[in-house]
């Protein structure tokens, strides 16, 4: 891969706006475990080499179970995901791939049946957030961390 250019280093103020949003994320209540799975989801769905690194550790640190971090690009196909976490990786695949036919009426419906408005906010602005943070990474190609 060639070096290019890190905007944590050239534009720090910009990584300082994208870490405000990250600590709206730390106070919401989402817990860790949905904003794991969100993570590694949409990274995932992006092929985000160093946040697919970052955040499976994350999880692991956490305490998520490695079976379901191994399943989890299949997570439609297992019982190893509770309803809720079903509904937020849908949501989370919709929105990340938002040019296909976006957020449908159908989860939309199905995430306000397990969600109030307050904890569906917060799964969109995750899903949004980390969609923001893959592309920073992937177009910087930012080396994967310790």
């Amino acid at each position: 891969m060639e070096k290019r250019i890190q905007i944590d280093v050239a534009e720090p103020s910009a990584y300082e706006a994208m870490y405000a949003l990250e600590s709206y994320l730390q106070q919401s209540q989402l817990s860790k475990s949905h904003k794991d799975l969100i993570k590694i989801r949409a990274s995932q769905l992006n092929g985000c080499a160093f946040c697919i690194d970052m955040h499976t550790k994350e999880a692991l640190k956490n305490g998520e179970d490695q079976q379901r971090i191994f399943l989890l690009s299949a997570w439609s196909k297992t019982d190893l995901f509770t309803e809720e976490e079903k509904v937020i990786l849908q949501m989370t695949e919709e929105v990340t791939m938002i040019h296909h036919k976006g957020l449908t009426s159908e989860t939309y419906q199905k995430a306000f049946e397990k969600f109030d408005k307050h904890y569906f906010s917060q799964i969109i602005m995750t899903i949004i957030t980390i969609n923001a943070w893959n592309r920073i990474a992937i177009s910087t190609d930012k080396p994967l961390g310790d």
